[in-house]
C-alpha cells in the first residue's frame, strides 16, 4: 500500500487507541520511516483534532530523545503521520522479554528520558502519557519519547481535546493531581516517569489493583513500597531519589532538568556531594544540608503522604545526599517545633509577669509598708512614744502632749539609733512631769 504517493507500508509494528503504526519506506528520499494511520473514530468527533494536535506537538520538537515528525497529511479520508523509525522496540517489550533491569541501565534510561522531557517542557509541552510503551529504544540504545497524542500546550489549555470530565492517560502511571482532575503540568510527567523507573527496577508498577479506580485511590493515598524491599538491587541514593519522583505533591518532585543532571552525573551511585542546584542554593539560610544516616528516617517507618497533605517523600536512613526534593518536607517538619517554642515563650513570659505583679502588690501593700520596719530595732521597743511607727507620716501628724516640744530637735531626730543613753533621760523627764 502506497501512502501519499511515496510511503510504502510494510508490516504493522504497533497499535494504540487512536491509530496503528506501520513500518514503511519513503521512496522519495530512500529511507525507512514509521507511518501512523488514524483509526476510524465515528463515536469520537475529537479524534481527528487530537491526531492533528499530536502532529503539531511533536513537530514543534526537534531533539535526539524525542521521536521526530517528518510529514503529516490525509490519504483516502484517513489522516497519517510520518515519523522517524525507531528499531529497538519499546520499554514495554523490553520488560516482557528481560524482566527487571539492573540499576546501571535504568539510570541511563532515566537520564535520557528526563533530557527529552526537559526539551518538551521548555517548549511548553506536557506529554501526559509517559509509560513504557511510549518510551522507545533505538538500535544503539538511545531512548526516544514517542506518542504525543494526548499532549497539551501549557499556553493553550484548550488544546487537549478530550471528552468532558474524562481523565486521559494510563491509570498505572497517572499523577495524583491528575487523579483529582487537576490540570497536568511538567511535574505530572515526572511522576509518570518515576512510575516507569520503579517498574523497570522491580518488574511491577508502584501501584496496581483490580480496577483503574482502585489504582487511582492508591496514587492518592498510599505510599509505594521501597524498591529494595521488593528485591531490587540499587544504591540507597537511587531509591530515595525515585521515591522523591513519586511524591504526592507536584512541587515536591524534582524537575526534568534536575533529574537529567542527577542521573547523568552519576549521583545515583550514592556520591555525597550535592547537586549543582544545591550548591547554588547553599547560601540560603532556610536550606539545611544533612548527610549520613541522620538525613531522614526510613521511608517504611513513616505514614503515607497523600495528595491533600503537605508531606513530601522521606528518604531511607542511609541516604548520603540531599536534593531539592527534600526541601519542602524539611521546612514543614520544623513548623510544629517552632510553634511549640513560640507557645512556651509566650506562656513563660506571661507567668513571669504575673509573679512580678503579685510580688509588687505584696511589697507596696499598706499593711506591709516599709514604715513598720523600724519596730524591730531595740530603740523603738523601749520608747513606743517616740517610735516612728507612732507618727508614720512625720510633720503631717499633730504633736502629742507628752511628746517633746519642737524646741528639742536633737531628741526628735536621733542620729544614732544604737545610742541607749538619751532614752533613760527622756523617761526621767516624763516621770517628773507626772509627779
Amino acid at each position: 500500500m502506497l501512502i501519499a504517493g511515496r510511503y510504502r507500508l510494510g508490516d504493522a509494528i504497533g497499535r494504540g487507541a487512536m491509530g496503528e503504526v506501520w513500518r514503511a519506506f519513503d521512496e522519495t528520499l530512500g529511507r525507512p520511516v514509521a507511518v501512523k494511520l488514524l483509526l476510524p473514530h465515528d463515536s469520537d468527533p475529537t479524534a481527528a483534532s487530537r491526531f492533528r494536535l499530536e502532529a503539531q506537538t511533536a513537530g514543534r520538537l526537534s531533539h535526539p530523545n524525542v521521536v521526530g515528525v517528518l510529514d503529516f497529511g490525509e490519504h483516502e479520508d484517513r489522516l497519517f503521520l510520518v515519523m522517524e523509525l525507531v528499531d529497538g522496540g519499546s520499554l514495554a517489550g523490553l520488560l516482557t522479554v528481560s524482566g527487571p533491569l539492573p540499576a546501571e541501565r535504568v539510570a541511563r534510561i532515566a537520564a535520557q528520558a528526563a533530557v527529552g522531557l526537559a526539551a518538551a517542557h521548555r517548549q511548553g509541552i506536557v506529554h501526559r502519557d509517559i509509560k513504557p510503551a511510549n518510551l522507545l529504544l533505538g538500535a544503539d540504545g538511545t531512548l526516544k519519547i514517542g506518542d504525543f497524542g494526548i499532549a497539551r500546550f501549557l499556553d493553550d489549555p484548550g488544546a487537549a481535546l478530550t471528552a468532558t470530565g474524562q481523565i486521559v492517560g494510563t491509570s498505572l502511571y497517572l499523577a495524583p493531581e491528575r487523579a483529582l482532575g487537576r490540570t497536568a503540568g511538567p511535574a505530572s510527567d515526572m511522576y509518570s516517569l518515576g512510575c516507569v523507573l520503579y517498574q523497570l527496577l522491580t518488574g511491577r508498577p508502584p501501584f496496581q489493583a483490580d480496577s483503574a479506580l482502585a489504582v487511582l485511590h492508591q496514587h492518592l493515598d498510599s505510599a509505594p513500597v521501597p524498591p529494595r524491599q521488593l528485591g531490587a538491587d540499587l544504591p540507597p541514593a537511587f531509591e530515595s531519589y525515585l521515591l522523591g519522583l513519586l511524591a504526592k505533591e507536584p512541587e515536591s518532585r524534582p524537575t526534568a532538568d534536575e533529574v537529567a543532571d542527577w542521573f547523568g552525573h552519576g549521583a545515583w551511585r550514592g556520591a555525597p556531594e550535592p547537586l549543582p542546584s544545591e550548591r547554588q542554593d547553599h547560601s540560603r539560610p532556610d536550606r539545611p544540608h544533612v548527610t549520613g544516616s541522620s538525613a531522614a528516617a526510613p521511608a517504611s517507618s513513616t505514614s503515607a503522604p497523600t495528595a491533600r497533605s503537605k508531606g513530601a517523600f522521606v528518604p531511607v536512613a542511609d541516604t548520603e545526599w540531599q536534593t531539592s526534593v527534600h526541601r519542602v518536607a524539611t521546612r514543614r517538619s520544623h513548623l510544629p517545633f517552632l510553634r511549640r517554642s513560640r507557645l512556651v515563650g509566650v506562656l513563660g513570659g506571661a507567668g513571669l509577669f504575673i509573679i512580678a505583679l503579685l510580688v509588687g502588690m505584696a511589697w507596696f501593700s499598706p499593711d506591709t509598708g516599709s514604715a513598720q520596719e523600724p519596730q524591730t530595732t531595740p530603740s523603738t521597743s523601749t520608747s513606743p512614744a517616740t517610735s516612728p511607727s507612732s507618727t508614720p507620716y512625720g510633720a503631717a501628724s499633730s504633736p502629742s502632749p507628752t511628746s517633746p516640744s519642737p524646741a528639742q530637735p536633737a531628741e526628735q531626730k536621733p542620729e544614732k539609733p544604737t545610742d541607749a543613753k538619751p532614752m533613760p533621760k527622756e523617761a526621767d523627764k516624763r516621770g517628773k512631769g507626772k509627779h
